[in-house]
Order: structure tokens, then C-alpha cells, then sequence
């Protein structure tokens, strides 16, 4: 089985093949840092025009790369949502083109399913079902993972998700773009002590994650003058990591029978966000599983790896499925105050 896989949904705009057997056979990818580094993040505008100009290219240099034609290909994937929605209607329409134009099954992909069942394509000893926490720029979530597109929620956050939180944290210390590797940078350099910031949540009865009032916070503390930008980063980045780890704590109470603990998405290449879950899943004797770092932030070797894997159990997409700006895993799961339907 080969699946071309394409990912277009925030500024990252990425083509692959992937095999059944989890053989990356190629892999392209083209960020937009240098275009929204002045904006200090992302505008939805330009990076679907990018999206427009880079796509092509990228998947005919995917097809050279792993040696095949379109005609190779069992199954084409691409993310049909969430995201913004500009980006998710190139990647969309394109994967629709190919599919009509070469007689291919199209599998319009969940970008979180991407993420979600990310940690498969780099670990093949993990089994359904596990609990991921899935922390990202637009998304903080906690699910029980109990198979392909079987996802229940037990958390989300009610505002802000924690890598939004990271970026705005570094606009506001003036850290630079992307924000998320620009705060953990800094705050190697600061101490975690130094800021008395407050952890939203952590110890309530309520599953769910809060980090506006953790980002107001920063606000304060950078605007009051007595510490470092550096300080202020790593006693954000210290605050968060408390946040992730209680409410991640508070899940593992509530399920029985997870393999293992599971950390996706883009923050899920912060070093000290994985050694404290690392840490989180041997106290409660869990295997702990992460992607490797470029596995982790948005990739269509993830979207390829979901389309093989919805692929071997039947599921594919008619050619007038719809982009999607918000697509929740679990549409079954209550709705969280405040979260709307971002949830």
C-alpha cells in the first residue's frame, strides 16, 4: 500500500508517501516563517496564497524523490480540516484533482487524526487503546484513543490552547516567530522560580485546560519591568508544563486499560514538556510514547500515515467532501464551558 498525503491547514505546506509498513518513502515540506515573521504570526491570507504557489511543486518533487508515478498510488489523503480554512481548501481541492484525474480513492483526513495517530507511524509496538494528550498551536486536548476514528474526549481547553499560548508569550517578550521553539530557547536561560505565575485549573474537579489567564499573566509580569524576558519564558514555560502534567494526572484516574501515555502535536517537541510526561507515565507504570520532534509539528507523512491507516479499514471520502475550519475527534463529547466549538 503507498498513500500520497498532503497537508496544508496553518503555514506549514507538505507532501508524502508513505507505505503500509510505515516506510516514509519521501517527504517535502515548506514553511512560511520568513513571510508572517513581521506579522509575529500567522496571516491566514498569505499563507494560503503560499499554499497556491508551493503545493505542486512539492508533490511532483515527492513523486521524484520516492521514484513513482500518480498511478502507484493506492489512495490519495489530504487534510479536509481544521484549520484555516484557505490553506484547507488548496490542500482539499488539490487532493480532489488527483483523485478524479488519476481514478484514486480520496481520504479526506482529520489534521488532529493526523496527529493523533502520528505516534503509530513512529512506533509500532503501540496498540488501542492509549490516552494522548494532543497539545498544538489551535488545540489542547486529552483523549482515550480506542481505535481508527474512534476518539472519546476527555478534556479540551476552555479558551486558549497551550501553543497559542507559547506564541503570544513570545510576541510579547519579543522572542521572534515561530514563538514555541523561541520561548523554550530563552527559557534555558532564565529561572523557572523567578516569576510567581499562576497555573489555571491545576487541582480543580474540572477536567478541561485554561491558559488566557496564564497569558495575561505574562502581560503583567513583562509590563511591571523587574524580570528578564528570559525569567518570564521559563516561568511560563514551567507554569505550562504543571497545567499539562495535573490535568493529564487527573485523566489517568478516570480510565482503565490504556497501553500507554501518548504526547502529539506541536508542543509536543518541547523538551520539558515530554520529560515531565515521560516522568507522569512511569509513575503510573505506562510506557510513554512521543514522535520524534519533526513528527510532531504539522507534516503530511502524519496525514499520509492516517489515510493508510482509514485505508486498510475501508474508509474513504467522496469527491464532494467539504473543507472544514473546526472538525472536533469526538462531536459526541459535552461541550466545555467557554470552548464553543472549538471543543
Amino acid at each position: 500500500m503507498l498513500i500520497l498525503g498532503l497537508e496544508s491547514s496553518c503555514d506549514e505546506t507538505a507532501a508524502a508517501l508513505v507505505r503500509g509498513d510505515r516506510t516514509i518513502v519521501a517527504h517535502r515540506l515548506a514553511g512560511q516563517e520568513a513571510a508572517h515573521r513581521p506579522y509575529g504570526g500567522v496571516v491566514p491570507e498569505i499563507a494560503a496564497r503560499a499554499h497556491v504557489e508551493i503545493l505542486a511543486p512539492l508533490i511532483e518533487q515527492a513523486l521524484a524523490e520516492a521514484q513513482v508515478s500518480l498511478d502507484a498510488v493506492d489512495a490519495i489523503a489530504t487534510t479536509a480540516g481544521p484549520g484555516l480554512i484557505g490553506g484547507v481548501m488548496v490542500g482539499l481541492v488539490t487532493g480532489k484533482a488527483l483523485a478524479h484525474a488519476a481514478a484514486k480513492p480520496l481520504i479526506a483526513v482529520n489534521h488532529l487524526e493526523g496527529h493523533a495517530l502520528s505516534p503509530r507511524l513512529a512506533d509500532p509496538g503501540l496498540a488501542f487503546p492509549y490516552l494522548l494528550l494532543l497539545v498544538s498551536g489551535g488545540h489542547c486536548q486529552l483523549l482515550l484513543v480506542e481505535g481508527v476514528g474512534r476518539y472519546r474526549r476527555l478534556a479540551t481547553t476552555i479558551d486558549d490552547a497551550a501553543g497559542e499560548a507559547f506564541d503570544k508569550t513570545a510576541k510579547i517578550l519579543g522572542l521572534g516567530f515561530p514563538g514555541g521553539p523561541a520561548v523554550e530557547r530563552a527559557a534555558t536561560r532564565g529561572n523557572p522560580a523567578a516569576v510567581p505565575l499562576p497555573r489555571p485549573l491545576k487541582g480543580s474537579a474540572e477536567p478541561h485546560f485554561s491558559f488566557a489567564g496564564l497569558k495575561s499573566a505574562v502581560v503583567r509580569a513583562h509590563a511591571a519591568g523587574r524580570w528578564s524576558p528570559e525569567d518570564i519564558a521559563a516561568s511560563f514555560q514551567a507554569a505550562v508544563v504543571d497545567c499539562l502534567i495535573d490535568r493529564t494526572a487527573r485523566a489517568l484516574e478516570t480510565i482503565d486499560g490504556a497501553t500507554a501515555l501518548v504526547v502529539a502535536g506541536g508542543v509536543a517537541a518541547n523538551a520539558a514538556v515530554r520529560g515531565a510526561l515521560e516522568a507522569l507515565a512511569a509513575k503510573h507504570g505506562l510506557r510513554f510514547v512521543a514522535p520524534p520532534g519533526w513528527l510532531c509539528t504539522d507534516n503530511a507523512a502524519m496525514i499520509a500515515w492516517a489515510g493508510a491507516e482509514r485505508f486498510a479499514a475501508g474508509l474513504t471520502d467522496p469527491l464532494d467532501t467539504r473543507a472544514r475550519a473546526r472538525w472536533p475527534l469526538d462531536p459526541t463529547a459535552e461541550k466545555a464551558r467557554g470552548a464553543g466549538v472549538k471543543a
